[in-house]
């Protein structure tokens, strides 16, 4: 089993007063490293499901803080409520728990934000810690193997991607993920009004798939899928980013004139998840689309970084009307961190009208001879 760099941090985290909440997508690991969780604490526990029809019913149907203690046992000192963006008013019943039993260590777990974020929000203001899971990261696998061993498997990393069944089953990587998209991808977007059918969905993915690394217009989206307008396509667009399947990188701009200012560019939370939408895992040096595939690995797993070291940075990419343009920026205490993404060792080459516009500036080109450094901070 892959040790989790969010394991320690959560239970640095119990017992402080907070409402712990851990977001990410279904299958990267929130059960497995809850249960070690645990293991670790070693309190009288609680684990409620709320995938199980009795136990949402039994959440749903408790009004009062006395019928919420009896339903999380009045002895139980940690408290896990599973997939729990499925009880309705969820925000409500966690702060009655809270406030009626503040000794007690709660933990509510989200495969979606559509509402355990949404409906926290105002409740549990000043009450809850949040944090998200994403799939292994490549800094966990180099952890718990060796470095050297991670950077060998780095290809098969860029084409199934990191969920843990995927890295724990070497040889069965493209059915495990076939069953994932089947059967999880979907699963929470499908449970909102008027959405009954995921092939506008499958579609919208599929598009987006082809165009990692390029910037996004929603009209084009739009006419790809068919039948299907703007405004529809935003609004999946947001409910598969709430669903921790994909993500935006907005576009930079401050000085120029000419700097493209509402631009946006999609990622995919894993490469795994990317190539069996569309149905390519051949390897990478045997690819035209290798580019794209670095790029989303390196964006995704800095992400990953940055959020289990508690880096808080503003990330975007950069483009100007006249085709000069940045991969990836990162903005910190008014520091630009500015880098390019190649799959081999080439020079660098920043557009001057950038370096011009952004004194305060550091640039960096990412490849694979120094692509750790990059990951590892």
């Amino acid at each position: 089993m892959v040790n989790r760099e969010l394991l320690n941090k959560i239970i640095d985290n119990c017992f402080k007063g907070k409402v712990i909440l851990l977001l990410g997508a279904r299958q990267v690991g929130k059960t497995t490293l809850l249960e070690e969780l645990t293991k670790k604490i070693n309190q009288p526990s609680a684990w409620l499901n709320a995938d199980e029809a009795d136990i949402l019913e039994a959440f749903t149907d408790a009004k009062t803080s006395t019928q919420l203690i009896q339903l999380i046992g009045p002895n139980n000192k940690l408290v896990i409520i599973d997939e729990a963006q499925q009880i309705p008013d969820i925000g409500k019943k966690l702060k009655l728990i809270y406030d009626s039993k503040t000794e007690i260590q709660i933990i509510a777990t989200g495969s979606s934000a559509f509402d355990l974020q949404n409906n926290t929000a105002e409740p549990l203001t000043g009450r809850k810690k949040t944090f998200q899971l994403f799939p292994l990261s490549y800094s966990e696998i180099a952890q718990n193997t060796s470095p050297l061993e991670a950077k060998r498997l780095l290809d098969t990393r860029l084409i199934y991607g990191s969920y843990p069944d995927v890295v724990n089953n070497p040889g069965n990587e493209k059915e495990i993920l076939v069953e994932i998209a089947q059967s999880y991808l979907y699963k929470d977007i499908l449970q909102i009004d008027n959405i009954r059918k995921p092939s506008h969905i499958d579609k919208l993915l599929k598009a987006l798939a082809f165009q990692i690394g390029s910037e996004v217009s929603y009209h084009e989206l739009a006419q790809t899928v068919g039948n299907i307008d703007t405004a529809t396509v935003e609004k999946y667009l947001d409910l598969l980013e709430k669903a921790f399947v994909i993500f935006k990188l907005p576009a930079f701009n401050r000085n120029l004139r000419n700097e493209i200012k509402k631009g946006k560019k999609y990622y995919f939370f894993d490469n795994g998840i990317r190539n069996v939408l569309i149905n390519n895992f051949t390897i990478p040096e045997m690819r035209l689309d290798k580019g794209a595939l670095w790029e989303n690995f390196l964006i995704t797993e800095r992400m990953k970084s940055n959020h289990y070291n508690r880096k808080f940075v503003n990330t975007y990419f950069w483009r100007t009307h006249d085709k000069a343009e940045i991969d990836y920026i990162e903005e910190e205490g008014g520091i630009l961190d500015a880098y390019e993404f190649k799959w081999k060792d080439q020079k660098a080459r920043f557009p001057a009208s950038f370096l011009q516009a952004y004194p305060e500036h550091r640039t960096s080109l990412i490849s694979k001879s120094n692509f750790e450094e990059f990951l590892f901070q």
